[in-house]
């Protein structure tokens, strides 16, 4: 290791150390065993702290602190925005560390008991499968407006793993599947604004290049109508009416379907709404159509007809494949 790598090292571990320390007392000893060090090292380590004035504090033997300052999040805030990390760690194709970080520095805003708890929740989360650095690397990307490379391999192409080279213009989690897609024009092929997801993205680095995000991108505009993540860089919007039975008539009208308007209560108790959803590139509203599918038999499709032809295909495949109905 160079020596200019060693001391990058020793930073960012400096930095975590003290943001460790903020959220509770620690033992040198499981310091040094997170970090892969010696206790020595993690005791060079503190004294590091306290001279750049970080006001390290013996709580005991061999246990420290750095007293806890003030946060800008109330403690509802912190545990709304702690309950939607987890949600994005769970379902998230890729683990990121930065999910854990977050959670131990949110866990810090709550009140006990809750923040012993949710400190416990966070430790559990160690050592889960394909931790990669995508999601920080993006972020740097856009925080520094530094252009993105990568392999990518789009679903229903050639197969072939491509090179794309991204300005990130917003990062934004799909409400259909909940995975971090970067949004942004990609300068090498496409040269286009289009949607990227993470997990489909390999080999990512960062170049010197630099951009500027041009002042007529707006986040809301680009995602307007769009039921995933498919929004204006797809075809024209389309117009979907859907026929929920009675049986799922109230889950639908307990709300959280912010696109959705009633458009009649039958008298048997069912319910048609009309929501308004961005197409892909092939003008077909595909993204709405596995939410669709997640009401099972509960749901019909009345328009439009593509949607309705698609739905009802893939429904006898499953019932010709599992139940040999013809």
């Amino acid at each position: 290791m160079t020596p200019q790598r060693r001391a990058t090292c020793e930073a960012r571990r400096l930095v975590a150390l003290a943001e460790l320390l903020r959220l509770k007392p620690r033992r040198t000893s499981e310091l040094a065993e997170r970090f892969g060090v010696s206790v020595r090292t993690v005791q060079r380590d503190l004294e590091a702290l306290r001279d750049m004035g970080e006001g390290v504090e013996a709580v005991s033997r061999g246990r420290y602190r750095i007293p806890h300052v003030h946060h800008r999040l109330s403690a509802v805030e912190a545990l709304a925005v702690h309950a939607a990390v987890r949600l994005l760690y769970h379902h998230s194709p890729t683990r990121s560390p930065a999910y854990r970080s977050a959670l131990e520095k949110l866990s810090a805003l709550l009140p006990e008991p809750a923040r012993e708890a949710a400190l416990r929740s966070a430790e559990a989360l160690q050592g889960r499968p394909r931790d990669d650095r995508t999601l920080e690397l993006v972020a740097r990307a856009w925080f520094e407006s530094r252009v993105l490379a990568f392999e990518y391999r789009s679903p229903g192409g050639s197969g072939r793993w491509r090179n794309k080279e991204l300005e990130v213009y917003f990062v934004e989690v799909s409400r259909d599947n909940l995975a971090p897609y970067a949004i942004g024009f990609e300068r090498t092929f496409h040269r286009a604004i289009l949607t990227w997801k993470l997990s489909r993205m390999r080999h990512v680095r960062l170049l010197e290049d630099t951009y500027v995000v041009p002042p007529t991108f707006d986040p809301n505009r680009y995602l307007q109508n769009a039921w995933g993540v498919v929004g204006t860089s797809g075809g024209a919007l389309e117009t979907v009416r859907l026929r929920f039975a009675p049986e799922a008539a109230y889950r639908l009208e307990e709300g959280g379907y912010l696109d959705v308007t009633v458009e009649e209560r039958c008298a048997d108790g069912s319910l048609v709404v009309r929501l308004r959803v961005g197409t892909d590139s092939a003008g077909f509203p595909l993204e709405i159509l596995p939410w669709v599918q997640s009401w099972g038999a509960r749901v019909e499709v009345l328009e439009p007809e593509a949607l309705r032809r698609r739905w009802l295909e893939e429904a006898r495949q499953v019932a010709a494949r599992h139940c040999d109905v013809r």
